[in-house]
């Protein structure tokens, strides 16, 4: 039941980031955006940051890993909220869902067997992929250029999946120092540049978009890592629906449209992604 119930918060959590950051992303520059949710997101943190201290078992393995999560997870970020102002969420939403094939796949470069369910499910989200991925710059778009709205989804989803992979070797660390790097490497990289150059933007429209983002993103990924101590499967396949409630609200809210072969790509993405959820557990 925590597995579900984490699982089922995180995704409601992250669809809610992904629809207030893509809304964000199209009144400030992405890289505004990515530093509000940073620094909301440390702020956050910060009481059980200084109630937990420094975790003993911390190594310089782990900080490497942890380094690697935070670079991954802040240039995702950084990707994502650009493509959002060139393309349509409920196409871009699910091909960033991929991170977690991609995570999969960078297990098995790294010498960890995989099982025919699981190849064959990451058969079908490259299927899933493909077919989404036809007819992106297409007038059923809106006018946006979602062609590059694709591509910049898809590189952001590798990095999401290098930062996934990367999390889940410091996954025994203290729940608050496992959430930390994004934040801390946001913050640090983005926000203070940003600062120090006079170029980190802000309009009122946005304000309460990037405040609830960053506390969305804290919130969902300490769900599902509160959830997966319980069962990982159920956890991710609860979770990964994330892309397909963010795609149900963007259609609802904003009128977002796919053409026919990309309604059967996306469908067939958030299948193999679902899959693949479970058969790695």
């Amino acid at each position: 039941m925590l597995a579900i119930l984490g699982g089922f918060v995180a995704a409601i959590a992250w669809a809610a980031s992904t629809l207030c950051t893509s809304r964000a992303s199209r009144m400030i520059p992405p890289a505004s955006v990515v530093a509000w949710v940073a620094l909301v997101g440390l702020v956050a943190l910060a009481p059980f940051l200084l109630s937990q201290g420094v975790p003993a078992n911390l190594n310089a393995g782990d900080t490497a890993w942890l380094a690697a999560s935070g670079a991954g997870n802040v240039a995702g970020l950084l990707l994502a909220y650009r493509a959002f102002r060139d393309g349509a969420v409920v196409l871009l939403a699910p091909l960033i869902s991929t991170e977690g094939a991609i995570a999969a796949l960078i297990a098995i470069l790294a010498g960890e067997r995989v099982t025919p369910a699981a190849a064959a499910a990451l058969v079908v989200i490259a299927c899933g992929v493909a077919l989404a991925a036809l007819h992106a710059g297409g007038p059923d778009q809106a006018g946006a250029d979602s062609g590059r709205g694709v591509a910049l989804a898809g590189l952001a989803a590798v990095c999401f999946g290098v930062g996934l992979y990367a999390t889940g070797r410091v996954s025994s660390l203290p729940l608050a120092w496992v959430i930390l790097p994004a934040r801390l490497v946001g913050a640090v990289l983005v926000a203070l540049p940003l600062v120090a150059s006079r170029r980190l933007r802000i309009v009122r429209p946005a304000a309460p978009l990037v405040l609830a983002a960053g506390l969305c993103e804290v919130i969902g990924f300490g769900s599902f890592a509160l959830g997966a101590r319980h069962d990982v499967a159920v956890t991710a396949v609860v979770a990964a629906q994330f892309a397909a409630i963010t795609a149900i609200m963007a259609y609802l809210l904003f009128g977002e449209r796919l053409t026919r072969i990309q309604v059967v790509g996306v469908v067939t993405l958030l299948a193999g992604v679902t899959t693949l959820s479970v058969v790695r557990g």
